[in-house]
């Protein structure tokens, strides 16, 4: 496994996400007060990508159909999805955001 850098520090705000690409797969990143997630950026529903939605505490709402999903986990937490997406270990590194992916 290797750890890639996707973005530093000041690029998102404690409660904000956005698209970043790891190892050539694209991961929503994600920052909260208590520190940076990193899922599948696919919704499993229709393929809308995660990391343009709306963050509340742990929880990302998918901006085309209103599934939800934990950061922490990627687990489902209110369909249409049925099946989650996976979580990817995100280490920060001074001012680097780095992603672990296989």
């Amino acid at each position: 496994m290797a750890s890639v850098p996707v973005a530093r520090t000041s690029d998102l705000q404690p409660g904000e996400g956005r698209v970043v690409e790891a190892a050539g797969q694209a991961v929503a990143l994600f920052r909260t007060a208590e520190g940076w997630y990193a899922i599948d950026n696919t919704c499993p529903h229709r393929g809308c990508p995660l990391g343009d939605g709306a963050l509340e505490g742990f929880t990302v709402t998918c901006p085309c159909h209103g599934s939800q999903f934990d950061i922490r986990t990627g687990a489902v937490l209110m369909p249409p999805a049925l099946t989650g997406v996976r979580a990817y270990p995100v280490q920060v590194q001074g001012d680097e955001v780095r992603v672990v992916v296989d």
